[in-house]
């Protein structure tokens, strides 16, 4: 992908690479989810919740270093952690509603939608051509998906227009989530800290659910495994790289590149779970695939916290 962006700042690409690999990791917890008989509340706690306070513990000494600009910047810290306390919950209730592929589709598809409205209104920045035909290819891809997975038949009736509600929720607050750690980074505050101080305030408002419905999770070593790696791999070692790849491009262009997880979900879904993808659905993960391309050739002439 370096190769690819010739002549434009080197960082952008790295990020862009970075955020890539994240929704590769975010893109096994669908898969690794179907190997365990947890709720999605405790799963979703467990995952981002011990995840969350993880970053916060790594990220100790820069906190320490960082705090009296933190608490200059509460008002936004409490918005992204908030928004990381009710994100899992939505999510993985969105896919136990809706089923796997709607429930990520609906709730990744839109996120970067609501992440661009949250730039272009607070911020005052500028949406790009680029960003704005990267996020239209992976909404037309994502929707192409969920078009092919409904003809395998998923539930239908009141419980998927719920989940379809509550993976409004989801893409909602991993945009806000998102907006609030990059403002942080560009008000000066150490990725380190950023990611430490909304994920771990988010970890600890994910607490009293996991105490509540977290039994389950230690009934059998299959499900301890599950929680355990949901918690270390795609939430701790994800986010590690999603703030990395934060400090590099903006926030609508981060979430635009995460389209690609419902594409690497319903691979999994295939090569592990045995389910079929149809001609559209291919299509989907194509289209999905052009996104990457779109954004590692825009032109980057902007600064460091314009859009790119």
């Amino acid at each position: 992908m370096a190769g690819i962006v010739r002549g434009d700042h080197p960082g952008r690409a790295r990020g862009l690479l970075a955020i890539a690999v994240t929704s590769l990791l975010w893109g096994t917890t669908g898969t690794a989810a179907t190997f365990s008989t947890v709720g999605p509340f405790a799963i979703g706690a467990a995952a981002l919740g011990i995840g969350g306070l993880l970053q916060a513990v790594v990220a100790i000494p820069a906190l320490r270093g960082m705090r009296s600009r933190l608490w200059e910047r509460r008002a936004i810290v409490a918005v992204g952690a908030l928004a990381v306390a009710v994100y899992p919950l939505a999510f993985y209730s969105s896919m136990h509603l809706a089923g796997v592929a709607v429930g990520s589709v609906v709730s990744l598809a839109s996120a970067p939608l609501f992440s661009g409205v949250l730039e272009r209104v607070i911020d005052k920045r500028p949406l790009s051509r680029s960003w704005m035909l990267a996020a239209l290819l992976g909404v037309l891809g994502s929707v192409l998906l969920c078009v092919s997975r409904l003809d395998s038949g998923p539930q239908v009736g009141v419980d998927s227009m719920v989940g379809v509600a509550v993976g409004l929720v989801a893409g909602a607050t991993y945009a806000t989530y998102s907006w609030a750690s990059r403002r942080l980074m560009d008000d000066g505050v150490d990725r380190g800290a950023a990611m430490g101080a909304v994920f771990g305030v988010g970890g600890l408002l994910l607490m009293p659910v996991l105490v509540i419905t977290g039994a389950p999770l230690i009934s059998s070593w299959q499900n301890a495994a599950v929680g355990a790696y949901m918690a270390l791999v795609p939430m701790f070692l994800g986010y590690l790289l999603f703030g990395y790849g934060l400090t590099k491009i903006p926030s609508s262009t981060a979430t635009t590149v995460t389209l690609t997880e419902p594409a690497v979900a319903t691979l999994l879904a295939v090569l592990i779970v045995g389910e079929r993808l149809d001609a559209v659905g291919w299509t989907g993960i194509a289209t999905i695939g052009v996104v990457l391309i779109v954004l590692a050739l825009a032109p980057t002439g902007r600064s460091r916290t314009g859009e790119t």
